[in-house]
């Protein structure tokens, strides 16, 4: 089936290496592509197979921000709405808003044309790492550009974040990572330092899973966003999904550890 498909699409999705397969770039690129357009597939299925007296509501979110947030807290969504069955679909940040979807939870600038974007979250950039590898960080100058790790849809964090301490000499040329959550996970594995983003750290720095080395934090330049389209306001089961997140994003903020803290 992997040939008759290659053949159709006259590239090769597949590196034949000795006892297994690696994907190619156009297999990588092609595997972006279709995951947000099965994961719809699968919530259409999902919403038009529900028995009779389900009620389904799909949310869109980025697979970092399902792991980190949304999923963590929504058995309080479930003690407080528990007739609605939330569906989660991962397309990823950059994936477009499905038609499908009750509502997304969106990275951007707030301005989505025919949508209605409702702020959640400031996108705040700091530095975190395992807690033995903050001990020798004294001050942003300690820094050292290999042990910084990457994000590769995010090139500009760390440059924006190392110009506001006055870092200048620093380049960041660690690991890269395709998604915050993998490089947040290398992080507290000790791996290196991570440019950590609000709300993905808030949990584990107050687990002390991870310590923020400096008090210092840059705005990303851009919020999270609920969006959805303006029908849905209306709607009874949407609408206790979006008290619920509101209050949920507005709770307090977990403090930032500081090194010490760790």
């Amino acid at each position: 089936m992997v040939h008759l498909l290659e053949q159709r699409l006259g590239v090769e999705l597949f590196e034949r290496k000795a006892n297994r397969l690696s994907m190619t770039a156009a297999g990588r690129a092609y595997q972006n592509g279709l995951t947000p357009i099965f994961d719809a597939l699968a919530s259409l299925t999902a919403q038009i197979t529900a028995p009779a007296g389900v009620r389904v509501l799909t949310v869109g979110v980025g697979p970092t921000f399902a792991m980190r947030w949304l999923i963590p807290r929504l058995a309080e969504f479930y003690q407080q709405s528990p007739g609605i069955d939330v569906r989660i679909t991962t397309g990823g940040a950059a994936a477009p808003f499905g038609e499908d979807w009750s509502c997304g939870i969106k990275l951007g600038d707030g301005d989505w044309p025919g949508l209605v974007a409702e702020p959640l979250f400031a996108a705040d950039l700091q530095p975190v790492c395992a807690p033995r590898l903050a001990t020798p960080l004294k001050r942003p100058g300690d820094l050292k550009g290999s042990g910084l790790l990457r994000v590769a849809h995010s090139p500009d964090d760390w440059p924006s974040w190392l110009k506001a301490a006055g870092v200048a000499r620093v380049t960041a040329r660690g690991p890269q990572f395709q998604f915050y959550g993998q490089a947040l996970q290398a992080a507290s594995d000790g791996l290196g330092i991570a440019i950590g983003i609000r709300p993905y750290i808030d949990d584990d720095l107050a687990a002390g899973r991870l310590v923020a080395p400096f008090a210092l934090s840059v705005p990303k330049g851009m919020r999270w966003y609920l969006v959805y389209r303006g029908f849905r306001a209306e709607q009874r089961d949407f609408a206790s999904f979006r008290r619920w997140i509101i209050r949920a994003a507005a709770g307090p903020t977990l403090r930032r550890s500081s090194r010490h803290a760790g």
